[in-house]
């Protein structure tokens, strides 16, 4: 809590310091109590969302164990390492030809087959397709 807390101050720098400021003018510090306290709150909902997002992450992991093939963990593994929303824009054919090192044909199979198993939702077509991690979002 103590990290996400700074994490969110560091977020948040600039109203940090203008808190700081209006409550150095006199012996009034409500202001900055009501304000460290919302930014405790929001550091506390960040660290729900990252807890909730690892017990997802983990419940999809284990569901997938012995389902998918070394290309396509490594590429799982990759986009969750990004964290709950994945790569910004989503997983482009491309992306995952990188990460993966598979022909074009190998990486349709792939994503195709991450779809079908729940893994990975699909948006657009053809080129413009892009793959987003298949998590409940909180």
């Amino acid at each position: 809590m103590i990290v996400a807390l700074a994490t969110t101050i560091l977020a948040h720098r600039k109203n940090y310091y203008e808190a700081l400021e209006q409550t150095n003018k006199g012996n009034e510090v409500t202001g900055w109590l009501t304000w460290f306290a919302g930014i405790a709150i929001e550091a506390q909902q960040r660290t729900i969302a990252q807890v909730e997002f690892l017990v997802e992450k983990t419940k999809l992991l284990d569901r997938l164990r012995g389902q998918i093939n070394a290309r396509q963990e490594k590429a799982l593994l990759r986009i969750l390492r990004e964290g709950q929303n994945g790569f910004k824009g989503g997983l482009s054919a491309g992306n995952y030809s990188t990460i993966a090192g598979t022909s074009p044909a190998t990486t349709t199979r792939d994503l195709v087959d991450l779809v079908e198993k729940g893994a990975l939702l699909r948006t657009g077509e053809l080129r413009h397709a892009r793959y987003s991690l298949n998590l409940p979002r909180r």
